[in-house]
């Protein structure tokens, strides 16, 4: 059974969290991945360039930042278990992007988070032919769940 925890460290009531929920588990089983948990943390511009500070070395906010476990499955109760790590999405951003590229914040914050999903997952979009596999992943993933622009 898979798990997605999501943690809203914002004073907001967040009605969309729910959906990021489904997507996530949308993507869990697109991929064919069993007992595999992560969590999304919810924060504000402060935490999260807060974050990205103290663990990348940069100096400002950033809309998603993952921090990958890698470790090899955990053995639980007899079975193997597979924790990815954790997704943190701000908020602000999140909301500031669905401006900026005029579709929803429902839209935006499934983008985020499915992107953080991948990242977990080992893809990056370092190089031009990495970025165009996790790119058409994430596209399919939020089309076939019907979270267009």
């Amino acid at each position: 059974m898979n798990k997605v925890e999501i943690n809203n460290l914002t004073n907001e009531n967040i009605k969309e969290l729910d959906k990021v929920k489904e997507i996530l588990m949308y993507a869990l089983d697109k991929e064919k991945l069993k007992n595999t948990y992560f969590s999304v943390i919810i924060v504000d511009n402060s935490y999260i360039h807060n974050l990205n500070k103290t663990y990348r070395n940069i100096d400002r906010e950033t809309d998603v930042i993952t921090f990958a476990l890698n470790d090899d499955k955990l053995v639980m109760n007899g079975s193997d278990v597979n924790i990815l790590g954790d997704i943190y999405i701000s908020l602000d951003k999140a909301r500031a992007q669905a401006v900026l590229y005029n579709h929803s914040f429902l839209r935006e914050i499934c983008f985020l988070a499915v992107h953080g999903f991948y990242h977990l997952l080992g893809y990056d979009h370092m190089k031009k032919e990495d970025e165009e596999i996790m790119f058409q992943k994430q596209r399919e993933v939020l089309e076939e769940y019907g979270i267009t622009r």
